[in-house]
């Protein structure tokens, strides 16, 4: 069921939330939809092990497991756990850093690679869907109050 059919239906009664207790809920329902969706696309890979080899891909140097951990917004043990899944499946290797041997990084591998490019147009069909008649003044604005919103909960 889609977020406005179960706003629109009987099944809940969102009357008197506040806005702000609303748009967490909405993003929490939304993330949920979001990663059934993406983990359905991926198939071979779950959606959060797909955004870890995403952001490890962004990264300007291989990343240690402390700076994978900040990015991703998760604790040490649960991006471990996703990164030796990564590993299972030879998407990821370990390796030293060669400036400071107490610390390992994390290389995608060429067969990550290989598994990108095989399913970057699904990927890309997948957003332009999503995104579909949200205007790019939209998104700013989104994107803008989110990143408020994780400023703020830092302070908390």
């Amino acid at each position: 069921m889609k977020i406005d059919e179960v706003v629109q239906s009987d099944l809940v009664d969102f009357s008197g939330i506040p806005p702000q207790y609303y748009l967490i809920g909405l993003l929490s329902a939304f993330d949920n939809r979001f990663q059934a969706v993406a983990d359905r696309m991926m198939g071979e890979i779950s959606w959060k092990q797909f955004f870890a080899i995403i952001c490890i891909n962004m990264c300007r140097e291989a990343p240690t497991l402390k700076e994978l951990s900040e990015i991703l917004g998760s604790s040490h043990q649960n991006v471990k756990q996703i990164l030796l899944k990564l590993e299972d499946k030879g998407l990821i290797t370990f390796g030293q850093d060669e400036n400071d041997k107490r610390k390992q990084r994390i290389f995608l591998t060429e067969k990550c690679r290989e598994f990108c490019e095989k399913n970057d147009d699904a990927g890309n069909n997948v957003m332009n869907s999503m995104f579909n008649g949200i205007s790019e003044k939209d998104l700013k604005t989104t994107i803008e109050t989110i990143t408020k919103l994780d400023s703020n909960l830092k302070e908390v």
